[in-house]
């Protein structure tokens, strides 16, 4: 059985993006995808006194520009910016100093593209993790289609028999559709994790950083808490 995940590269993704990856044997970076304003592809939220703040990426983009082609504009100082605003709220964390000195380091690198410093610091950190899922991105495969032809003709590209989705895709996706090919469509059934965080109620869907702060570089707990697929 060889199975496949797909997901835009994400700017530091929650943890729910890490599991999806740690399930799958093949993860698809989807960089050829649209980029969207709406999208989560330049921004993510850390976890505050006063609740949730974006951490956003400036960008310069066109319209209709597919996220492997969007530059982030680093000249307006925004790398500073969102490490003060990391170190400010998460340097009481039990892991903050190892998971701040990783983060910094990646994020002060040169990117040429919005798409290749997401995946880089969605790589190490499953590196971290202990995740050995192989990384691919779509682009690199030379597909054309579009929507679920295009996932449908990546899976066959990998030769994936099982593709393992989001469950936000069941609104249209046909199953039918992937059985025709040989694929087993399988969403995921990730349960948000709960664990200890600073600043009073517990939040989900805040990025990764803010488990690895508290938690750090250990998914044991997480894949333990959840009906694996």
């Amino acid at each position: 059985m060889k199975k496949i995940a797909i997901h835009q590269p994400n700017y530091i993704p929650w943890l729910g993006y890490f599991y999806k990856i740690s399930q799958s044997d093949v993860f698809v970076f989807l960089d050829d995808a649209q980029y969207s304003n709406e999208g989560m592809h330049n921004f993510h939220y850390i976890k505050t006194p006063q609740g949730a703040f974006r951490l956003k990426i400036p960008v310069d983009n066109k319209f209709n520009d597919p996220i492997k082609n969007v530059k982030t504009r680093d000249e307006l100082g925004w790398k500073t910016k969102h490490l003060k605003n990391i170190e400010a709220n998460y340097k009481r964390c039990t892991h903050y100093e190892e998971v701040y000195n990783d983060f910094s380091q990646l994020l002060l690198k040169e990117y040429p593209n919005l798409a290749v410093l997401n995946s880089d610091i969605i790589q190490f950190i499953s590196a971290k993790l202990g995740i050995t899922t192989e990384f691919v991105n779509s682009s690199d495969l030379n597909i054309t289609s579009g929507r679920e032809e295009k996932i449908l003709d990546i899976c066959n590209a990998l030769e994936a028999n099982v593709y393992y989705s989001g469950t936000g895709a069941k609104a249209y996706q046909v199953e039918e559709n992937f059985t025709n090919r040989g694929i087993n469509l399988l969403y995921s059934t990730y349960t948000p994790y709960e664990y200890p965080q600073l600043w009073g109620e517990f939040r989900a869907n805040v990025c990764i950083l803010d488990y690895l702060m508290n938690c750090g570089y250990d998914l044991s707990n997480v894949l333990a808490s959840q009906n694996h697929e």
